[in-house]
């Protein structure tokens, strides 16, 4: 019998709040951030919150996945072994992780998922990585279909994870430097100051202003949700959301949204089936264009005609309602989809820029804003990024996620046994010590009345089997209790009964790295991860820019192409009108001219120098 694959949707958590909500909502796996060393500064949590986690998410099978995934300097080596002995002691199921110095450390057998922050574009890079102990390595977000189905062919036995939905870096993660040089703030280090949600003039060799103000560098969020099935078939076995900074209505839409996607394909697809266990059923209907957003692209998964940028903003636009019909003193009419009271609103104005109003009564077609927006035009395309009544829905306590329980109540020498395998594969019994009376009537609906309220409870009956050999009179106060301290039973059960798988074993075969020589690129901060590539191949290893800001180097490498977006892309035979090199201009005056390797098809951004 083929081994099936089980696949796994993984959901961001900022806080122990949205870790619990994407459990309820249908994730199989959650990724969250610790106090330090996650490339999250501001989503951090403390090891007591993600002991709670810990415990909600495995009675569910869902595991939980601790992001320690930024560069590692040598005075911090002590402190981060301490803090993965203690993720490790609280059951955490993985560790994310950039720096491969810590592959060198002094730390308990837990697993470790390679980051995308360390740049896995390839077979030989992955192929590495698992080689050197990686259960997972999370692949580039850049990567094709195709390219992601030759990486599985190479190595079929590692784990891939693949970015589905959420917010786009428009540099190779780990490859981006541009907050460090301009603010001193590392990317690497969880501190990204979003340079590339700024505005920028392009201009060419001769300074001819091409393009003023406009967000050249920010791209639409991902949503991969048409292509779950090709991405399955292509070898991917975790779909991961971003947004460890996003709220919980976030959390909670766009997972339930996944978790019906997903659930679809493996309705019918017998090779694959699901990482974990449980009914979670929302109380909405998911909406994905409902939550944040700049607008979607599916980021050149199977092609790489669309358009995948932002210009006119690098905030949250959501949901297109139609366009406006007639501008009034103090109302608008709209065609196209219908608005709510106390909607948020937004449009494009003439000035090129985003501009946003809250709405303050619907009456048919009419809009009354709370304010009437000046730059509003007949024929503005309108959208709506807050939608009142969807966010009332979403407001509601969660109904938490359930799981189904078998239950047995029979008879023993000494009273009753009342016995319970859930869907998971965890059982437990309880004996009820009584005397047995024959009853005036019968018992047998209230002893199943009695076994069904299982409450706000994990758990429940999806069937009850009453075998006595009379009709013995139970009083429901003892079906009660023994209903309690089997539910006890159970959650004891699930705790003692669920271990997390331990790291990979290294092999044995020592492979040497994919180059013998490591640039800043290489994000090479301590002694340890030095001493790593030393040992595999690597003869010469520059220090991590954020040690050694090297003069001239590019400081942001990406897939996205201005020159593309414009219509001058030399691959497909168009020519750029104006002289190069071409430059952007931040709105402090800072100039970094645009490099074009058209053969790596790759952008790169490289500071003029004073």
């Amino acid at each position: 019998m083929v081994k099936k694959r089980k696949i796994e949707l993984l959901s961001p958590a900022r806080s122990i709040k949205e870790g619990i909500a994407a459990v309820n909502h249908g994730a199989d796996a959650v990724y969250i951030g610790a106090m330090q060393f996650g490339a999250r500064q501001a989503a951090g949590n403390s090891v007591e919150d993600i002991a709670k986690l810990v415990e909600y998410a495995h009675l569910y099978k869902v595991k939980v996945y601790v992001t320690l995934n930024t560069i590692v300097e040598d005075s911090d080596i002590a402190q981060v072994e301490k803090l993965i002995g203690e993720l490790y002691e609280i059951g955490v199921d993985a560790l994310i992780v950039q720096d491969l110095g810590i592959l060198k450390m002094n730390i308990p057998p837990i697993q470790l998922h390679a980051s995308t922050q360390t740049d896995n574009r390839d077979a030989r890079k992955v192929g590495f990585l698992s080689d050197a102990g990686f259960s997972r390595v999370v692949l580039a977000r850049e990567l094709s279909l195709s390219e992601i189905g030759d990486i599985h062919k190479s190595v079929p036995d590692t784990e891939l994870e693949v970015f589905v939905h959420g917010a786009l870096c428009v540099s190779y993660s780990g490859q981006c430097y541009a907050s460090q040089y301009c603010f001193g703030r590392s990317a690497n280090k969880g501190a990204c100051a979003q340079f590339c949600r700024l505005s920028f003039d392009l201009r060419d060799a001769d300074d001819n202003l091409l393009c003023k103000e406009k967000y050249l560098l920010s791209l639409k969020d991902m949503n991969r949700s048409d292509y779950v099935e090709q991405m399955m078939d292509a070898g991917v076995t975790s779909f991961k959301i971003e947004g460890r900074l996003k709220d919980e209505s976030y959390v909670k839409n766009v997972t339930a949204y996944y978790r019906a996607k997903i659930d679809e394909v493996l309705a019918r697809r017998d090779e694959y089936e699901r990482a974990s266990c449980g009914v979670a059923v929302p109380q909405f209907v998911p909406a994905p264009e409902k939550s944040f957003s700049r607008g979607f692209t599916d980021y050149l998964l199977v092609g790489d005609k669309e358009d995948i940028t932002s210009f006119d903003t690098p905030k949250s636009r959501g949901e297109f309602m139609g366009s406006v019909r007639v501008v009034a003193r103090n109302f608008f009419t709209v065609i196209g989809k219908d608005f709510n009271n106390g909607d948020g609103a937004c449009f494009v104005g003439k000035d090129g820029k985003l501009h946003g109003f809250r709405i303050n009564k619907v009456e048919g077609n009419r809009i009354f804003p709370q304010t009437m927006p000046s730059l509003l035009f007949q024929g503005a395309e309108l959208y709506r990024n807050y939608d009142c009544d969807f966010e009332r829905e979403l407001s509601r306590p969660d109904v938490r996620r359930t799981l189904l329980l078998d239950v047995e109540f029979g008879e023993c020498e000494a009273g009753f046994v009342l016995t319970a395998n859930d869907e998971s594969g965890v059982s437990a019994t309880v004996n009820i010590e009584s005397a047995k009376e024959v009853a005036r009537t019968p018992q047998r609906d209230n002893i199943v009345k009695q076994l069904s309220k299982w409450g706000n409870t994990p758990f429940v009956t999806r069937n009850i089997d009453v075998q006595l050999s009379d009709e013995w009179f139970v009083p429901s106060s003892v079906l009660s209790d023994a209903r309690r301290r089997l539910y006890e039973a159970l959650l004891h059960e699930h705790t003692v009964s669920y271990t997390p798988e331990l790291r990979k074993q290294a092999s044995s075969v020592s492979r040497e790295y994919v180059s013998e020589k490591l640039d800043y690129r290489g994000n090479v901060s301590n002694t340890l991860a030095a001493e790593f590539y030393k040992e595999h191949g690597v003869k010469e290893i520059a220090p991590a820019y954020e040690l050694n800001a090297v003069e001239g180097a590019a400081v942001m490498f990406c897939k996205h192409c201005i020159r593309r977006s414009f219509g001058w892309c030399s691959r497909m035979g168009q020519n750029v009108p104006y002289k190069e090199p071409l430059y952007i201009v931040s709105g402090d005056g800072r100039r970094f001219r645009l490099s074009f390797d058209c053969k790596e098809c790759m952008m790169k951004v490289i500071p003029e120098q004073d």
